[in-house]
């Protein structure tokens, strides 16, 4: 992985960019561009790889989703601070005042300083904590408590360990690489954000439960991240950019928080590149029709999944 690119294959380009606001068409995006700060990322109406998996669940889904405002997600914060502190680049933390450290907190209404903002509980249900996280959240950073602050930290130290997962983060190439690209075929314009963007493009995924290579599968199909890695691939290949591999680095978000990297089989690959199509195809003709339907009108049949069927095999079997 160290090195150039291979012969016959160019190196991703990336443009040095920071884009303080989004100004004008979706067309002045194109390519891949360093350095866009995250809300301006998400605020750019072209087609991403999450606006993708909810298109194919139902356009109508996808359509009240852009006219929702995005707030910040509680469940995503420990997350978001694990990339932050992997890649270095993202949001910083802000450990609520506990009383066990030496953050103080004042008051934005008496001036007054508090070292400790949380419930008798350890609840951030105080009108203080409440305060502290609009201040937090204001100056770009994530409020969390000092044990999640402690779990990021943790996880962040068990990728940077893992051999495998350094040697993908320390390729040559770039952390946090935003890709916009148009597809020749539909015209929708796509965008993609790569966690780490070099001959092999990286996504990091903190997980919940065992990171097993059959759990994660499952995972994959639930989630749809089979689609968005070929989402990721098919909006670089519209810019005339490839790379050699798309790989998820997975670590558990409960110790010893271990970590695991996956790439996805050709089986997985192929069904991913023609969900991400037809979400494409779903695109345009509902944004050409102005029509963004739901789910279908007649009676649909539910049908046991694979896993459904053997489970019931072996346990009939094992009842014999």
């Amino acid at each position: 992985m160290a090195g150039g690119p291979p012969a016959g294959r160019r190196a991703v380009g990336c443009r040095d960019r920071h884009v303080a606001g989004l100004v004008g068409t979706v067309t002045e995006y194109q390519g891949a561009v360093l350095g866009l700060d995250e809300e301006t990322y998400h605020a750019h109406p072209a087609l991403s790889s999450t606006g993708a998996r909810q298109l194919l669940e139902a356009p109508a889904r996808f359509e009240h989703a852009q006219s929702q405002p995005r707030a910040p997600r509680k469940a995503f914060d420990v997350g978001t601070l694990a990339h932050s502190k992997v890649l270095g680049v993202g949001a910083g933390v802000a450990v609520y005042p506990d009383g066990a450290g030496d953050h103080v907190f004042a008051d934005p209404e008496t001036g007054e300083e508090f070292d400790n903002v949380l419930a008798s509980n350890g609840a951030a249900s105080t009108k203080l904590a409440k305060s502290f996280e609009v201040w937090a959240r204001t100056q770009g950073l994530v409020p969390l408590k000092r044990a999640e602050a402690d779990e990021v930290n943790a996880m962040a130290e068990a990728v940077l360990s893992h051999p495998t997962a350094r040697v993908l983060l320390e390729q040559a190439g770039h952390p946090e690489v935003s890709v916009f690209g148009t597809d020749p075929a539909t015209g929708v314009e796509c965008r993609a954000r790569f966690d780490f963007l070099g001959r092999v493009g990286v996504d990091l995924k903190t997980f919940y439960g065992a990171a097993t290579p059959v759990k994660f599968a499952k995972t994959v199909a639930d989630h749809g991240y089979h689609v968005q890695s070929a989402h990721y691939e098919d909006t670089l290949s519209f810019i005339g950019e490839q790379i050699d591999a798309f790989a998820f680095i997975v670590v558990e978000k409960d110790p010893p928080y271990l970590v695991a990297v996956f790439v996805l089989d050709d089986d997985y690959r192929e069904i991913g590149a023609a969900r991400a199509k037809r979400a494409r195809e779903l695109f345009a003709a509902s944004r050409d029709s102005g029509v963004w339907p739901g789910y279908p009108s007649q009676i649909q049949i539910a049908r046991p999944p694979q896993w459904a069927v053997h489970d019931h095999i072996d346990a009939t079997e094992a009842e014999r």
